[in-house]
């Protein structure tokens, strides 16, 4: 259960970049005269005109008064800021297991080698009276991780078919062109823009990791206390992030953009949930 908890953030970016493969035809373009009952047709689903139209639609608005980079940029910070209700919950939890993580450490090693039934139960109970004692809901919080999971197809889909993106330019090159293509015509200010999206998704990610052992450097070692072996959270992270990079140099540049802004929204998200609500509780 720890481990599935510890996981499924990086999980979630795993299932979200596979889900991205499944999405609707690259030649759709939505323009501010498509009309909503288009996207019931020619195959689309329910959840392009329920989700992706509208955002869409709001990139190809702004355009006219904002640039389409700025346009990304707002369009990207007002989800975040909608379903920031949805993730703050998940995103304490998952950063108070973080912060827990020697307690969970010192409970399993003190049943390491113990596989009868009554140690399974008894170190099972001592886990739960942890995460009692700090108001942790392991599994309650996972559902608010996958509501996101359609919000992000959503964005990912409005900035590759908004007719607003796809015939725009940053500095005279076209958004809809790939960091791969720029590199080819030696575009370097698209490449600089695709390494800071792929630094910020790292950070991002590793973000709550830092934090965590930040704040346990200044808890008190209990003797003989060994420190957390995360090899196959790191492996999947770094999975996670090699396939958003790898992707990513594929994909138009608009969408280099919107990593980068989503990655920057949540390094302040994870401040600010660290500032305002870990480090206040635990005063």
């Amino acid at each position: 259960m720890n481990r599935l908890f510890k996981n499924k953030k990086i999980l979630l970016s795993l299932i979200v970049l596979l889900g991205l493969s499944g999405c609707m035809a690259q030649d759709v373009i939505i323009s501010v005269s498509t009309p909503f009952s288009a996207m019931w047709t020619g195959g689309n689903s329910w959840f392009e005109a329920l989700f992706v139209y509208p955002l869409a639609q709001i990139l190809n608005w702004l355009t006219p008064y904002v640039t389409v980079t700025v346009a990304i940029v707002l369009v990207t910070l007002g989800v975040k800021l909608l379903t920031f209700g949805l993730t703050v919950k998940s995103t304490i939890a998952s950063q108070k297991m973080q912060v827990l993580q020697p307690e969970m450490n010192r409970i399993q090693a003190k049943y390491a080698g113990k596989a009868d039934n009554e140690s399974k139960m008894k170190q099972g109970q001592e886990i739960q009276a942890l995460y009692a004692k700090h108001n942790i809901n392991p599994l309650g919080s996972i559902g608010t991780m996958f509501i996101q999971f359609p919000v992000i197809i959503a964005m990912y889909q409005a900035v590759i078919h908004s007719e607003a993106v796809k015939t725009s330019s940053l500095f005279g090159y076209a958004l809809s062109n790939s960091p791969q293509k720029a590199f080819a015509d030696g575009q370097w200010f698209v490449l600089v823009i695709f390494a800071f999206m792929a630094v910020a998704q790292f950070v991002s990610i590793k973000l709550p990791t830092w934090l965590a052992k930040a704040r346990a450097q200044k808890q008190p070692v209990r003797l003989g206390e060994k420190p957390a072996k995360g090899m196959n959270t790191d492996m999947m992270m770094y999975t996670s992030i090699g396939l958003i990079v790898f992707l990513g140099f594929t994909w138009p540049t608009a969408m280099s953009l919107y990593w980068l802004v989503t990655s920057l929204a949540q390094i302040a998200q994870t401040y600010y949930i660290q500032k305002a609500y870990i480090e206040k509780e635990a005063v």
